[in-house]
């Protein structure tokens, strides 16, 4: 029987895949497929004899959204699913999860296209506590400010990483800084097909007055089994996914890999960081089986 081929999608920056992504295609290569990597936006690859297309470490195509949507749509087969990439692409997708009832950082959004002033920016900024500032479409943790809205040097260089992203045609989005992730830590659940693999804790990455890099940020983790509280927040938000996606599909779709972010709100319940399905770290060397457990996920499709 002929292998099934997979071809696991990255960007030119990261020709081997994301750190903890080694050893990945010899897994595939046990299990009876044909792996191999592929830069997404390379010209010179034949996608059309990809085989299943595994979106991965394509940590650029905040750069080319719709180039990479594109892409995307040209696929025979790309998991996660195409439509799927191109709503969790843009955060404003947490405003969809949010009327469903998911509980969410309220967000202040600013569109490119409203030509705002830098006065009428900083009107937006809260008036007490840390905030954070990123773009609605950005890569991991790239290109995101933490501010103090006490300090005057803060909100002036808030203003101005604001402004620098309006004016590169990038929406906006200001949140209020979840101090419970300095005493609580932020956790990640990893899903495969839909079911929980592991989890991790991560330490807080965000200083006041820093504004992340545009290059990939190691965030210290630590994987831990997840608690039947985790479980249970974590059925929560796959319900409030899987109905967004019936209503958008008209039909349900499994997810190869869902990363959901959460802080606890300290009050027994969770408030949603972040729910990734496109570039999503999946932290596979946190945990002793989690690269084998997407290996097997991957084959379960590949040979579906």
């Amino acid at each position: 029987m002929t292998k099934p081929r997979v071809t696991l999608a990255t960007a030119a920056s990261m020709p081997n895949l994301y750190a903890d992504e080694t050893g990945l295609l010899d897994a595939l290569a046990d299990r009876g497929m044909d792996p191999h990597i592929a830069v997404w936006n390379d010209p010179a690859v034949d996608w059309d004899n990809a085989g299943l297309v595994v979106i991965r470490s394509v940590v650029d195509y905040a750069a080319d959204r719709n180039g990479f949507l594109e892409w995307t749509r040209s696929l025979p087969r790309v998991l996660n699913h195409a439509d799927v990439l191109e709503w969790n692409s843009d955060k404003h997708y947490l405003n969809e999860l949010a009327e469903r009832g998911l509980p969410t950082i309220p967000t202040t959004w600013l569109s490119a296209s409203r030509g705002y002033s830098k006065h009428q920016v900083h009107s937006r900024f809260p008036a007490f506590g840390d905030f954070v500032v990123k773009p609605a479409v950005s890569s991991g943790v790239r290109d995101i400010g933490r501010y103090s809205s006490t300090s005057i040097l803060g909100r002036q260089a808030a203003i101005a990483q604001v402004m620098e992203l309006l004016g590169e045609g990038r929406d906006v989005m200001i949140q209020r800084y979840e101090e419970t992730v300095e005493t609580q830590g932020e956790r990640s659940l990893i899903f495969f097909n839909g079911i929980i693999s592991h989890a991790v804790d991560k330490g807080a990455l965000l200083t006041p007055a820093q504004v992340t890099e545009d290059e990939v940020q190691q965030v210290p983790v630590e994987a831990h089994s997840a608690t039947d509280q985790e479980l249970r927040w974590g059925e929560q938000i796959r319900l409030v996914l899987h109905e967004y996606v019936r209503e958008r599909m008209g039909r349900d779709e499994q997810f190869l890999f869902n990363r959901v972010d959460l802080v606890p709100d300290g009050k027994g319940s969770f408030v949603v960081m972040e729910v990734a399905l496109v570039d999503a770290d999946l932290y596979l060397n946190a945990a002793p089986r989690a690269l084998g457990n997407f290996a097997d996920a991957i084959s379960v499709r590949a040979f579906w």
